[in-house]
């Protein structure tokens, strides 16, 4: 880790945290969703201690001497939210983010991975799976929230994405020669067995908790829907990152892409974006997961609304045809039976706007239940953690947040929480 970073860190811990109370608390919630997909509970008290969930009791039980009283009596209690698909680095895009890597130092970006961490915890999403690392800041960020010096949301991250040389993850490609010339050779980029296993071996030696890499190109670098890895490549990286017990996340657009993936093992599919029958038939037959990141198109249509040269050639023309085949695929896939997580790619769309993602899938098919579903009890599945969290059970880590209204009725209420607690702990608004 750079000098600068671990300076940047220093700052970060003189933020502090508010440790859990040592007192329980006493939650009344006048409705509670305890188990996303299980019929609603009317009022609830639920008790908690020590950053985990003691207990839950039908009825409003008065608060215990000594016990703190939370009143949601006038809201909806649900269990803290899951974004399985972030990059909590940036969310500037286009030539904007170009800027950005050329002049922003080491220090600023880890200052903005933890204000744009905050943004996404106080959006009610108290955990975040991280697919793609920049320069082990986000690794460091995960480390310092479950060390308490900094709030945030819980990180699973995926350390450096791997790819190709040439690649979507490569990032050479909008740099001229000299520029490139300069830079150290890549780390997280293979093209043969023997290299994608060490960069798997690698990005777990740097402390991945997932790994993820690219079958396909990506809108964002223009660098096409192709398949751009050879099959004993992608079983290489799959292989050695389930040797190693990490489940692998891919992302892939175009459908041969998604086969290859699929075929070769991959936990879950990101973006998805182009699915026939078939990639449909192989991912209920092998249990993939389908992250959809519909709320990709809403990053563009801003940025776009106000620069229309936010994105310039190849970029441009993969934005647009993004834009007008997005949620495609989710039609197919959640009617046909395959499992769907809760992902929404911010970085592309804004952070602490992960909730927008409601609303897109349930235009395209999924009920209000199944998209909130999709956010706890699915994702905390995928994310290897259902026994810590997803649910309001006692036991798990006390994951919780509060709504007005029903969102089961109007998902559209998920985009403003009026309550957040994080391991026990209450999150300032």
């Amino acid at each position: 880790m750079s000098s600068k970073v671990q300076s940047c860190l220093a700052v970060l811990a003189l933020a502090g945290t508010t440790p859990a109370s040592a007192a329980p608390v006493t939650i009344h919630a006048g409705r509670l969703i305890a188990i996303p997909g299980q019929p609603a509970r009317g009022p609830s008290t639920i008790i908690v201690d020590n950053g985990r969930i003691l207990s839950i009791a039908d009825g409003l039980t008065p608060a215990a001497p000594g016990s703190t009283l939370v009143d949601l009596t006038a809201k909806t209690v649900l269990p803290g939210l899951i974004d399985s698909h972030v990059h909590l680095g940036t969310d500037s895009g286009g030539e904007a983010r170009l800027v950005r890597v050329m002049r922003q130092e080491p220090a600023m970006n880890a200052l903005e991975a933890q204000w744009n961490g905050m943004k996404t915890l106080r959006a009610g999403f108290t955990t975040v799976r991280n697919l793609g690392d920049d320069g082990g800041i986000t690794l460091a960020l995960r480390d310092a929230i479950a060390r308490g010096w900094v709030q945030g949301p819980r990180i699973v991250d995926a350390a450096n994405s791997i790819s190709t040389t040439g690649g979507h993850m490569d990032g050479r490609g909008s740099l001229n020669d000299e520029l490139v010339a300069h830079l150290p050779d890549p780390e997280h980029l293979c093209d043969s067995v023997e290299s994608c296993r060490r960069v798997v071996r690698r990005q777990i030696d740097r402390g991945a908790d997932v790994i993820k890499f690219a079958t396909t190109g990506g809108v964002n670098s223009g660098t096409g829907l192709a398949t751009r890895m050879y099959d004993d490549e992608a079983k290489a990286l799959v292989d050695t990152a389930h040797a190693y017990g990490r489940k692998v996340a891919v992302h892939a657009h175009g459908a041969d892409g998604i086969k290859l993936a699929v075929r070769s093992g991959a936990d879950s599919i990101e973006h998805g974006t182009v699915m026939d029958d078939e990639i449909i038939r192989l991912m209920k037959q092998r249990g993939t997961f389908y992250v959809p990141t519909l709320s990709t198109v809403n990053g563009y249509l801003e940025r776009l609304a106000k620069d229309p040269n936010a994105y310039a050639g190849a970029v441009k023309q993969q934005i647009d045809w993004r834009i007008g085949v997005t949620g495609q695929s989710l039609q197919k896939a959640y009617p046909a039976g395959v499992k769907i997580a809760f992902g929404t790619d911010a970085g592309v769309s804004k952070h602490g706007r992960n909730a927008d993602e409601f609303e897109l899938m349930v235009k395209n098919g999924m009920p209000p239940a199944e998209a909130i579903k999709a956010a706890t009890v699915n994702a905390a599945e995928l994310l290897g953690l259902a026994r810590e969290i997803g649910t309001i059970e006692p036991g798990k880590s006390a994951d919780i947040i509060a709504v007005g209204g029903d969102p089961l009725s109007d998902v559209r209420l998920l985009k403003q929480v009026d309550f957040v607690m994080a391991r026990g702990e209450v999150i300032v608004r």
